[in-house]
This record gives structure tokens, sequence and C-alpha cells, in this order.
């Protein structure tokens, strides 16, 4: 398998992404910088579980409805062979594990990665009461009053990496990267909770290059988002600039077999100030829509 690199991008509206259980669970902020901050593994949960949903086994997963520990997880396994597992679990195929073995561990690394995800545009924290219609553990008949933190509006970019070499050590197949794209395409959306309605893809770019060794970067350092108004608040008052990712890609051409892609038409693409279909963009590639 080939090297492949990855931009996703998902706006939150009214919602916790990724709530911060060291912060009441706010939503994680760059304070500093007033961004708002994803982790890695919130987006795996929501693939993993989309996975599941599809019927396919993973690893990190509850057991008959309960929370357990890596090695709870292993106790429920028909064998404990490295081929058994690569065979059978299909989110260490993707990101690897690390598993508790009679006192040893087993690890594999994932060829599948990302990095945290941060908002493109500024946010800001819409902070609420909220209050339970059952009576709280102090004896309070009238209900438990709580708070409930959400961001206005969070534009989400994530960058991510498919290692072709650690693809062969842990199996990954040209099929495991298929459910790969519809999972960022479907996952979100499908499994929305209540903390997490209001979040929907807007672009996905899986570029696949022709070896396992070529890597052009992080994709997010190539765009720009322009505000129409000071405090966004929905994904008609932006545009996405993606004028210097696709000069970096066409710099690159003869590196790319092919371009995974899709891109919600509420998301506006500008190329040197004029908008664009993704499609038309990037006419001069290979490209497989995401369906």
């Amino acid at each position: 398998m080939n090297n492949n690199e990855i931009l996703y991008l998902y706006d939150a509206k009214l919602c916790n992404p990724n709530g911060d259980p060291d912060e009441e669970n706010r939503p994680r902020m760059d304070y500093e910088r007033e961004i708002n901050l994803v982790s890695d593994l919130r987006l795996k949960r929501y693939i993993r579980d989309y996975l599941l949903d599809l019927g396919y086994d993973i690893f990190v997963r509850g057991v008959d409805g309960k929370t357990v520990n890596a090695e709870g997880r292993t106790k429920e396994f028909k064998e404990f062979t490295d081929e058994w597992i690569l065979d059978n679990l299909i989110d260490v195929r993707m990101f690897g594990a690390t598993m508790p073995v009679k006192g040893d561990n087993k690890t594999f690394i994932g060829p599948v990665q990302f990095n945290w995800g941060y908002s493109l545009n500024k946010v800001e924290l819409l902070e609420s009461s909220i209050t339970s219609h059952f009576s709280s553990d102090t004896g309070n008949s009238q209900g438990a009053i709580g708070k409930d933190y959400r961001v206005k509006y969070s534009l989400i970019a994530f960058f991510g990496v498919v290692s072709g070499k650690r693809a062969e050590k842990t199996k990954l197949k040209e099929e495991d990267l298929q459910l790969l794209d519809k999972a960022m395409k479907y996952a979100i959306v499908n499994l929305a909770t209540r903390s997490k309605v209001g979040q929907y893809p807007r672009l996905y770019l899986r570029v696949e290059y022709k070896d396992s060794h070529t890597i052009l970067g992080d994709f997010r350092d190539y765009i720009s988002l322009n505000e129409r108004v000071e405090n966004v608040r929905d994904i008609e008052e932006v545009s996405l600039d993606i004028t210097r990712l696709v000069e970096k890609l066409d710099e690159n051409k003869d590196k790319i077999n092919r371009i995974f892609y899709f891109a919600d038409s509420s998301l506006e693409l500008t190329v040197n100030g004029s908008r664009v279909d993704l499609k038309e963009a990037l006419k001069d590639f290979n490209l497989v829509e995401v369906e």
C-alpha cells in the first residue's frame, strides 16, 4: 500500500464537539488564541462506532453494553494470534492497539493517524443552566441544576496520514480505506447525541500517492478561512481559500495516484478570489468521489 494524506473539515453549531472532563466538560479550547480543539481520539471514536454499526468487530469497545479495560476486552477473543487479531479487528488494522497478554503487551502501530483538530475561526462559548426533572442525590425534589457548555460556531479542520509501510504490517486493505472514507462522510451525522447534534462534514480529501515514502505535510497550512462577518455563526458566512493547496498538489502531480473526496455545497471554496467547484479545481487529477 502507498502513503496517503488526509484533510477533513466539519463544522459544529450550538453543540459540544469534544468536552474536556478537567474543565466541567466545556468544549476543549486554546483560550489564548480563542481556538476550539478536538482530540484525535474523539474523531477515531466516531469512526469506530460507525464501523461497529456496520457490523465490523473492533477492539476498542465495550462488552455486552458495559465498559471494560483492554484486558477485559481481550478475554472475549476466540484466539490471540497476530493473524487472528488483524484479520478480525478492523480498528487495529487502521489505528493500531496495545493489548495485555499474560503480563506483557502486544503492540500494533497503526498506519492511520490524525493529529488534533482545531477551528479555523475564533470560537465563542455559550454557557447555560439545565435542570433535570429527576431529584438530586441531596434530596432536592425540584431536580438538579447543572451547566451546559457549547460552541456558538466552529469550523474544525483535521489532518491525517496513512503510512504505506505500516499498513503492510497491520494488513490494512484498500477496502478498509474506502470504509474510512465513508465514515468521514457519514459517521458524525449518523451518530449524533444530544451534545453533538449540529455537526456536519463539509470537506474531505484523501490524497493517495504513488509510493510509500511521499509526504507533503499538513494540508491545513495551505488553506485559509475568509470570514464575511466579525463573529461567524453559520457556514454561509465564510468561504475557504484553497488556492495554495491546489498549487501544492499541482506541483506534486507526478507523485499523486488518486484523490478521494467529497465537498458539501454549503461550503464556498475559492481559488485566486473566485468561487470554484472542488471537482473543477482538481480536474487534472484522477478523482474518486465518496458516495
